[in-house]
């Protein structure tokens, strides 16, 4: 190799070796750096402790003694005694929001506890008090005596946008301020059992003691509460969910004024409104709440709402989902009128309900069964049977049809033995011969909505219906 050919060799090796250090240094320059964040904000964040006396078995074997021989000693020689007392402690994190000492968490952190010690980063500590906690939404609110503290700046959750980033701060297993840091993965994701949250995922990493703490955006500003993980294992798996600050805070406002929160319910029960049910409701695509069931005398039946009525909007906001309608209708005053837009019959509704506040749910009703066979509706793929007198009473029902056998398109569909089929496309099941009527208009293809009762709950289903 000739002297300058190895010469053009380096030059370019080295041309390539600078180019790569200033891609890498630009990338580096473009990942965000949350040390300013860090500095300012992670005094506003607490650790909180909690101890809470539980009552355990007298004996060291436990309540369940078996009846060997070394059982009967123990019996006979260390009788049952009165239960012991034992001191149990959880950790969990905070944030100041008020310079008077307020602090918001979550309700799962403060649960039951006898005591609640509240640490800051200057290593001082002091005894709270529950001000309040709110299950539904996981927000709880402590109150420390102290002046001049540090507290967060508030952020606006609704202009967060999936992929930005963002960071939390808090104790995961007792390790105070640690920093951890993702992405935003998804917004307004409704969870089993938290129909009142519509929680920010992401993927920052959240570990036990970290509940109750801020997650923030890079302008150092609170957007959510730390409060849950997916997990099959127990660790972080990369899912963790956060309260929207914007709900906490509705929520703290009322734990700070009266202890508690003041719910509104208008008496109905919804389902998710998928692309099939919509269609055969008329509507172009699957967005509202689809209402299948209405709470006699309650504040929607005064008003005039029915089954199979799909709510769009609650006071002039947009329900995309069914989700949406119980967190809008929550969030409303009990007693105030409070407009809907709803959709019946293929077209738009305008409805005024006054909700009232909420109160325990009743009890559900038992699923009846006895058999009093009719042919099968072949079309459905389904086996029937009218229900008793007995039975339609039990159920508050003119008629209904109990699903005996079902298969094919109405069992993929969700169609279960034990369902009672008490209406079609809206309409009140009368007869049997009514549903054989809508079966036999219908194409190939084509969908009915059946309107279900199910462990005393209603619901719609859309089933298509096979050729002929």
């Amino acid at each position: 190799m000739s002297t300058l050919t190895l010469s053009r060799r380096l030059a370019g090796w080295a041309l390539a070796a600078s180019m790569l250090c200033s891609a890498v240094a630009h990338a580096a320059r473009d990942l965000p750096d949350f040390t300013r964040l860090v500095e300012t904000q992670g005094r506003t964040v607490v650790n909180i402790s909690t101890t809470q006396t539980v009552k355990t078995s007298a004996n060291p074997f436990g309540d369940e003694l078996g009846n060997d021989l070394f059982s009967e000693f123990f019996r006979r020689f260390n009788p049952p005694g009165q239960p012991r007392e034992q001191q149990q402690s959880s950790l969990g994190s905070g944030f100041l929001i008020s310079a008077d000492g307020y602090i918001m968490t979550n309700a799962h952190v403060v649960a039951k506890a006898d005591e609640i010690t509240v640490s800051t980063t200057d290593k001082r500590e002091f005894k709270a008090r529950l001000i309040g906690a709110d299950s539904r939404t996981d927000v709880a609110v402590l109150k420390i005596d102290g002046h001049s503290l540090p507290t967060v700046t508030l952020g606006n959750p609704s202009q967060l946008k999936v992929g930005e980033w963002v960071a939390a701060i808090g104790s995961p297993f007792g390790f105070d301020s640690s920093v951890t840091a993702g992405i935003v993965s998804a917004k307004g994701r409704q969870l089993p059992g938290d129909a009142y949250v519509p929680f920010i995922q992401t993927d920052v990493a959240v570990n036990p003691g970290n509940s109750g703490g801020p997650l923030f955006n890079l302008d150092g500003q609170v957007v959510g509460i730390n409060s849950q993980i997916y997990s099959r294992s127990g660790g972080f798996m990369g899912i963790s969910f956060a309260i929207p600050i914007d709900v906490a805070m509705q929520v703290a406002e009322q734990l700070k004024s009266r202890g508690k929160v003041s719910r509104a319910v208008i008496g109905v029960s919804v389902q998710e409104l998928s692309r099939e049910l919509a269609a055969s409701f008329g509507l172009a695509r699957p967005s509202g709440a689809l209402i299948n069931g209405v709470e006699p005398g309650g504040p929607a039946d005064k008003a005039g709402i029915k089954s199979g009525d799909i709510v769009l909007q609650v006071g002039g906001k947009p329900v995309d989902n069914w989700g949406d309608l119980a967190r809008l209708i929550g969030h409303a005053r009990p007693g105030q009128p409070l407009a809907l837009e709803i959709w019946r019959n293929k077209a738009n509704r305008s409805v005024t309900v006054i909700p009232n506040e909420m109160t325990d749910p009743n009890e559900r009703q038992a699923r009846p069964r006895q058999p009093n066979a009719q042919p099968p509706l072949a079309r459905l793929n389904m086996t029937l049977s009218e229900l008793s007198p007995a039975q339609l009473r039990a159920l508050h029902v003119p008629y209904g049809l109990l699903v005996q056998r079902v298969q094919g398109l109405a069992a993929r569909a969700g169609v279960q033995p034990g369902d009672v089929i008490v209406g079609v496309n809206n309409i009140a099941l009368s007869s049997v011969e009514q549903l054989r009527e809508h079966v036999a208009a219908a194409k190939p293809g084509d969908t009915l909505a059946l309107r279900l009762i199910r462990d005393g709950n209603t619901l719609f289903v859309a089933v298509p219906v096979a050729e002929k």
